[in-house]
């Protein structure tokens, strides 16, 4: 009895296994789709562009303290010399805090991009979950990130549901955009 018990469960825990569905979609083709994505991206390549100009700039500075000082050195008392190095090194200490304070992992280049993309990342992400619900999809998968995925069936990417499901219109099957 019990292991006609443990054998009908078994069973049945196969049985459902097989009726999961699962799909894919690829985030790039999806993103590179939606012109606010590309907007925002040239966004935050504007800025950044703008951005390594100002640290270029004062960097260019710091090398133009540097020369000028060289070519005075012989000539300057010694406690001048200190206060001419002690600007120098304030100077390109200044240039770094700002190249970090523009680029670092917490700086104003991730706030711009958590500004600008996050929200069309969570459009996206809500358009995925809600087609994973009415086509009652196990999971989802992703092909763009890199996930330990070595097969996917083109029938089961939904990319071009999602771009649908976001209002943009698709040129053909995303299958055979590559």
């Amino acid at each position: 009895m019990k292991k006609t018990l443990i054998i009908t469960v078994l069973m049945l825990c196969g049985f459902a296994s097989f009726s999961q569905k699962f799909a894919c979609v690829d985030s790039d083709y999806i993103l590179s789709n939606m012109p606010e994505y590309k907007q925002a991206q040239k966004e935050l390549e504007d800025a950044s562009l703008q951005w390594q100009k100002e640290i270029e700039n004062k960097l260019a500075e710091v090398d133009k303290m540097y020369k000028q000082y060289q070519a005075e050195a012989l000539l300057l008392p010694s406690d001048l010399k200190t206060k001419k190095e002690n600007e120098i090194v304030a100077a390109e200490k200044a240039a770094k805090n700002l190249q970090k304070q523009r680029f670092g992992n917490e700086g104003d280049l991730a706030k711009k991009r958590a500004e600008l993309v996050k929200p069309i990342q969570d459009k996206v992400y809500n358009a995925i979950e809600k087609l994973a619900q009415e086509k009652n999809y196990s999971a989802v998968f992703d092909k763009a990130s890199g996930a330990a995925l070595l097969y996917v069936d083109d029938k089961s990417d939904i990319s071009d549901m999602v771009l649908s499901e976001l209002g943009y219109k698709v040129n053909g099957s995303s299958s055979k955009r590559r």
